[in-house]
């Protein structure tokens, strides 16, 4: 009997590289189908199992990886917070008795002011809407308290890190020390507001509520608080994958108040009044004119018209 020839694809890649087809020659059918079901069961499937067993143990170790840098992240962003608020603490609780005198007669005048409902110049409520007049007003008290005080006003063009702007802020000139030598301290009566962000995270709102509303402090512990918000600006848009606006960096708060060159102002605040919040109506038209107190000499004659 001649002996059978018998072609039979495979289709394993790693057995087929190189082969396309094995052929056996001079063997029966049975037992070539022994011998195929027998390389196919003894054959290299189990190094498929065992390489998908090695995928779920590398995907399971990445995810353990994962948690402990997500672990490590949270502690970190923990500390941070913390680390921000003890140092914003220690900066706003060291103070001076120059600041502490300075700070007492402002946030009087401040309090007179809204009891007594002022209304400037300009027809509105001071304590409410007019910041203008009201800053004139406070700096006007602390001169006639015997401090050097004026508004101040900085202006800057912008630049490749910060657009242009402008800020009105007041400060006083202090050089009773010889020591000391010349000492600013600076007044923003919205400072809190200064930092105050719409999309920001909890810990930095909890961080800018810590800010007094009325500031009053040299350029030394102001700068300081600029540092300590703006940094804490930066990682919380960071944290929520958000860019930070320009109006929102170190260099742009920094030149609000802490530029070299201000154009200082002590012009006195506008007309003001303690009302209900009226202003008074003449008692007479402006059309009306007395002519006899001013042409005493002229007698007036009446005419009838017919």
């Amino acid at each position: 009997m001649p002996g059978a020839r018998i072609r039979i694809p495979f289709n394993q890649r790693n057995l087929m590289s190189n082969i396309n087809q094995f052929e056996f020659l001079d063997e029966p059918a049975a037992s070539l189908s022994d011998m195929v079901f027998g390389f196919l069961e003894d054959g290299d499937w189990s190094s498929g199992s065992s390489g998908s067993e090695g995928c779920h143990e590398n995907e399971m170790l990445e995810l353990e990886d994962e948690g402990e840098e997500n672990n490590g992240n949270v502690e970190e962003d923990k500390s941070f917070w913390e680390n921000q608020h003890q140092l914003l603490h220690a900066t706003l609780f060291r103070t001076s008795s120059l600041e502490s005198r300075i700070r007492s007669i402002s946030k009087e005048a401040l309090k007179e002011i809204q009891m007594a409902g002022t209304i400037c110049g300009c027809g509105r409520p001071m304590a409410v809407s007019c910041r203008s007049c009201l800053m004139a007003e406070v700096s006007s008290r602390l001169r006639n308290a015997g401090y050097n005080s004026a508004i101040c006003k900085t202006k800057w063009r912008s630049s490749p890190g910060i657009p242009s702007g402008e800020h009105t802020f007041m400060d006083v000139i202090d050089n009773s020390s010889s020591k000391r030598g010349e000492v600013r301290v600076i007044i923003e009566l919205n400072f809190r507001a200064e930092f105050e962000m719409a999309k920001a995270s909890e810990e930095y709102n909890q961080l800018v509520h810590r800010l007094p509303e009325v500031f009053v402090g040299k350029v030394e512990r102001l700068n300081s608080v600029v540092k300590i918000l703006c940094l804490a600006a930066k990682k919380c848009m960071k944290e929520k994958k958000m860019h930070l606006g320009p109006w929102r960096k170190q260099s742009y708060m920094q030149a609000k108040w802490l530029r070299t060159t201000c154009e200082r102002s002590t012009s006195m605040p506008p007309f003001s009044m303690g009302a209900s919040g009226r202003l008074p109506r003449p008692k007479a038209s402006m059309l009306t004119v007395d002519l006899k107190e001013m042409l005493p000499d002229v007698h007036c004659t009446a005419v009838a018209v017919v």
